[in-house]
């Protein structure tokens, strides 16, 4: 079974490279339960994605360990507020029937400030209900404005893909040690990029999409392709089997 690698997300914990996204899928439960067969070990939910009940499920029926998974979860915009978030967390808790979640985001930027979030997502850390903060949807100035709060946060999980590049904002979080998840990664580009995409398929025997999770991964980035489609599954997971050169990597930021 291909062992997924892990990059720091803190001094004491870290974060498995692939994941495994669990927005729209039909049939959650039974996809989650394949991508833990499959060697998935991080998934990636959130409220809207009404997916915690499924994973739990799917993880009590899989035979691993709670500390063997990964789990992130994000706070929806209605529940950012200080006194929203301890409730709410302790409600993913009830609906994921875990003690502890691995990483807790703010899901897009609202009204109420990111300190005051920040800080009270904080609290649940200190009380052992989460072990790492982050943020997603933050563009460099909201970065900026979290990191001014103080309070340590680890991670920023933004669109990444052919069409949408931000890579002034991976830098930044990536030079300020927060690590930077891509979502969406497989969406279809130009036809230049594509072609460019096509022709590194038939060169690493690959399909497009482990192009693009290698491509994503060689650049330092956490991918969490979501597919129900059990093929997929499999193949998106093999796209960890071989390393893209760097110039062909160029090639495709250059396409």
């Amino acid at each position: 079974m291909t062992t997924s690698p892990s990059l720091p997300l803190t001094s004491k914990l870290q974060i498995p490279q692939m994941g495994f996204g669990t927005y729209r899928l039909r049939d959650a439960e039974r996809a989650v339960a394949h991508a833990l067969q499959v060697g998935y070990r991080h998934l990636d939910s959130a409220d809207i994605y009404d997916s915690h009940k499924p994973i739990a499920r799917a993880l009590a029926g899989s035979g691993l360990a709670r500390e063997d998974v990964f789990i992130t979860s994000k706070l929806w915009s209605h529940s950012v507020s200080a006194k929203r978030v301890g409730p709410t967390v302790q409600r993913f808790l009830d609906e994921l029937e875990t003690d502890y979640i691995d990483l807790l985001l703010i899901h897009w930027p609202a009204n109420t400030p990111a300190a005051e979030t920040l800080a009270a997502m904080d609290a649940a850390r200190r009380a052992g209900q989460v072990r790492a903060l982050g943020v997603s949807n933050f563009d460099i100035d909201l970065v900026q404005e979290a990191l001014d709060s103080g309070i340590e946060f680890s991670n920023n999980q933004i669109e990444y893909n052919l069409n949408h590049q931000p890579a002034e904002l991976l830098q930044f979080c990536l030079e300020r040690e927060i690590t930077v998840t891509a979502y969406s990664p497989l969406e279809r580009g130009s036809r230049e990029q594509e072609t460019v995409l096509a022709q590194l398929a038939e060169k690493y025997n690959a399909t497009r999409e482990q192009v693009l999770l290698n491509w994503l991964m060689h650049k330092g980035m956490i991918v969490i392709p979501a597919s129900s489609n059990p093929a997929h599954i499999e193949s998106n997971f093999k796209a960890q089997d071989w390393n893209i050169e760097p110039a062909d990597a160029d090639a495709l930021d250059a396409a």
